[in-house]
C-alpha cells in the first residue's frame, strides 16, 4: 500500500458555542450558524488491490456510503440541499479522500438503523457512517473501522419536563429507533417503560412535540443536534446511562479495506483534523472522547 498523503483542512469559521447545560463528555448544544468550509486532499496515488470493496468501487468510479439524512449535526439533508451535512458526512469525505476518491465520486445513500447490516451484506454500500454503535452481535455479520467517537445514551424531553434521569421513566412513553442499540437497551433493562419505535429519530420528534411520548432516547450526540434544531423547545437531560463506541461499518472479511479506513481515522486524529471536523459540525471537541482504534 502506498503511503497516505497528508490531509489538509481549511476551516472558514470558528468552533461552535458551548451551551451551559452541556455535560462532561458531550458536545455543546448550540449549532454553528454557518458551516465551516472543510476540504480534503485526495490521495490520487492510493492503491488497495487486495480489497474487493475498494477495487469494485474504484472500477465503478463511485464510493457509496450509507448515511443519515435526518440527524442534525450528524447527517442531515435539508430541503434544497444536494448533499447532506454533519460530522458523519465529513468523516465520509475524509475517508474517501484517503482512499483516493474525489468528492464527485462519493455517493451518499440514505440508510436507516434496521437496514445497515443488510445494505453492507448486499453490497449496496461500501461503508456505513451513521452513528453506528459497535457491538459483538453486529460484528457477526459486518466489520467496523474505528471506533471514531465515544457517545452515551441519554434522554431528550420537553424543556419543562420533570424527568431528570432514566429512573423517572416508570410508566412513561419513550420513543427510540427500531433496531438501534438504545431501543434494545430500553427493552432489555427497563421493561417498566412503554417503548415506541420508528425507523428514524425524526419521527420520534413528531411524537415528542405533540406530547404523544414523554421522552426520546438515543446517543447524546444525536439528541443534542435535535435539541439545537428545535431551539429551546427541548432539552437533553444530561445523565448518560451507557457508553457507546461508534464505528464506521464495512463489509465483513475485507480486512485490507477496514485497515485502510482505520489508517484514515488515525491520521485525522493525530493531525488535529478530527477536531476540526467535529467543531465544524457538532460542538466543542474538548468535551468529547476520541477512543483508541481497535485493529482487531
Amino acid at each position: 500500500m502506498k503511503k497516505f498523503a497528508t490531509l489538509a483542512a481549511l476551516v472558514a469559521a470558528g468552533s461552535l458555542a458551548l451551551s451551559g447545560c452541556a455535560q462532561s463528555g458531550a458536545p455543546g448544544d448550540a449549532p454553528k450558524e454557518s458551516a465551516s468550509a472543510l476540504s480534503y486532499e485526495v490521495n490520487t496515488d492510493f492503491e488497495l488491490a487486495d480489497s474487493p470493496t475498494w477495487t469494485a468501487a474504484k472500477e465503478k468510479g463511485a464510493f457509496t456510503v450509507g448515511v443519515k439524512f435526518d440527524y442534525p449535526g450528524v447527517g442531515n439533508k435539508k430541503p434544497g440541499q444536494d448533499t447532506p451535512e454533519g460530522f458523519d458526512i465529513e468523516m465520509t469525505r475524509m475517508v474517501a479522500a484517503h482512499l483516493g476518491f474525489a468528492p464527485e465520486e462519493i455517493t451518499f445513500m440514505e440508510i436507516t438503523a434496521p437496514n445497515r447490516e443488510l445494505f453492507l451484506q448486499q453490497g449496496k454500500v461500501d461503508m456505513v457512517a451513521s452513528i453506528y454503535t459497535i457491538n459483538d452481535e453486529r460484528k457477526k455479520v459486518v466489520d467496523f473501522a474505528g471506533p471514531y467517537l465515544e457517545a452515551g445514551q441519554d434522554l431528550l424531553v420537553a424543556k419543562d419536563s420533570d424527568i431528570a434521569s432514566v429512573a423517572d421513566l416508570k410508566g412513561k412513553k419513550v420513543c427510540s429507533v427500531d433496531g438501534a442499540t438504545p431501543a434494545q437497551r430500553m427493552q432489555a433493562d427497563h421493561p417498566e417503560i412503554e417503548l415506541v419505535t420508528y425507523d428514524a429519530l425524526s419521527k420520534c420528534m413528531i411524537d415528542l412535540e405533540s406530547g404523544n411520548v414523554d421522552a426520546a432516547t438515543h446517543d447524546d450526540v444525536m439528541l443534542r443536534g435535535f435539541a439545537a434544531e428545535y431551539g429551546d423547545q427541548f432539552r437533553v437531560v444530561g445523565e448518560r446511562f451507557s457508553t457507546e463506541l461508534l464505528g464506521l461499518g464495512v463489509p465483513k472479511g475485507d480486512d485490507a479495506f477496514r485497515g485502510a479506513v482505520n489508517d484514515a481515522i488515525e491520521a485525522a486524529t493525530e493531525s488535529g483534523l478530527w477536531t476540526e471536523m467535529f467543531e465544524a459540525t457538532l460542538g466543542d471537541a474538548t468535551l468529547v472522547t476520541i477512543p483508541e482504534i481497535d485493529r482487531y
